[in-house]
């Protein structure tokens, strides 16, 4: 694109190098209880006594996660750096030993296999069919990470790539792409805000600003709300409620600052009629790109697996300034299989199998001209 204009894009990759065994898509129906039992568990492992009632429920969601008899099990792994959590007698009797947080240091992860090098190639293919100046990238498993797919898949393109780590203890964090017209001239991250109920973020909502060839100042906030694929979906729902009430409070800070040219982006994990999103969508004067008249969906408005209306799942925010000046965007979906078979719309050549797929969302892009 020219220097007058700015494409800015959100991606979310599915991790790029190494992904969550449970996280697989030929494996959720088995994967959906895994992570339950792994969210849980994390949160037991850190209380500072484990009771009788704690330990019992340790013994229980270690069981489920296959990692009572071994550290290792086909899902999640036990680390035991220093200090025993769990004590196996030879009769079979496994034990919870630990009276807490503090006996002992180590914690349980989920193994993780490399993603299929086809479907790395076809994450880069739809990076290079978008051409964004700016993309926010969600489940960046890290900055390294981000960095080496980048500069082997896209050459030049994008010389300043940044992921701050963020809460998800799977390692899927929010971070950003940019251009050499468009450098990173400010981050902050937001993982530590709370609200009355506790730390409101499930991964961050990270802040990140760049200058722009003569313009002003482009402040793009990437974010990945709570899930609605696993766990209870009121208390899902709630948290995705609190997070988007935050991001529209920290939009009001930027604009309070003086910085009003702000994009929010990501997967907001809900549909826009959602009452989850309505302190965002509803709350805030930011517009959804994807309501301007030359927005092109390609006659689908959704953004995940078959990217119907109520999959709907990502999202570029603009505010007004940047709204007054949009000139356009678009959805690109050729790098996510189509639906069961892989024809509800055209793929790449290089996608045979559904394990292909660069992604099983769909880029989203707004232009701009500066």
């Amino acid at each position: 694109m020219s220097l007058r204009h700015v494409r800015i894009a959100g991606f979310n990759v599915e991790n790029l190098f190494n992904r969550a065994r449970a996280l697989d898509q030929r494996t959720w129906a088995a994967g959906r209880p895994v992570l339950e039992s792994y969210q849980r568990i994390c949160a037991l492992l850190e209380e500072i006594e484990y009771t009788a009632e704690i330990q019992q429920e340790i013994r229980r969601e270690l069981t489920r996660l296959g990692l009572l008899r071994g550290d290792t099990a086909k899902f999640a792994r036990l680390r035991q750096n220093r200090g025993r959590l769990l004590r196996r007698k030879r009769d079979g009797h496994v034990e919870v030993v630990a009276g807490g947080r503090g006996d002992w240091i180590g914690w349980v992860e989920l193994t993780t296999d490399r993603v299929d090098e086809l479907a790395l190639f076809n994450t880069a293919r739809v990076l290079q069919d978008v051409g964004a100046d700016i993309v926010g990238v969600v489940e960046a498993e890290s900055r390294i990470a981000l960095k080496r797919f980048a500069d082997a898949a896209l050459g030049p393109r994008y010389p300043h790539v940044m992921v701050v780590d963020g809460n998800d203890e799977r390692g899927i964090d929010v971070g950003v792409l940019s251009g050499r017209d468009f450098p990173l001239v400010t981050q902050r991250t937001h993982v530590d805000d709370a609200d009355a109920t506790g730390r409101v973020f499930s991964r961050d909502c990270a802040e990140y600003h760049f200058g722009s060839p003569g313009g002003p100042t482009i402040a793009v906030l990437v974010n990945h709300f709570k899930s609605k694929g696993y766990g209870d979906k009121i208390a899902s729902d709630a948290t995705r409620k609190r997070q988007a009430t935050r991001v529209a409070e920290i939009y009001r800070d930027l604009v309070g600052a003086g910085i009003d040219h702000v994009v929010v982006l990501g997967d907001l994990n809900d549909t826009p009629e959602s009452e989850p999103l309505a302190p965002l969508l509803g709350g805030s004067d930011l517009r959804d790109i994807s309501e301007h008249a030359n927005f092109d969906d390609g006659g689908r408005p959704g953004t995940y697996g078959s990217c119907t209306a109520r999959n709907k799942l990502d999202y570029v925010l603009l505010s007004p300034p940047l709204w007054a000046r949009a000139t356009g965007g678009g959805i690109s979906r050729r790098g996510v299989w189509g639906g069961r078979n892989g024809t509800l719309w055209s793929i790449y050549d290089t996608m045979t199998r559904p394990v292909h797929a660069g992604s099983d969302h769909a880029a989203i892009y707004a232009d701009i001209d500066l």
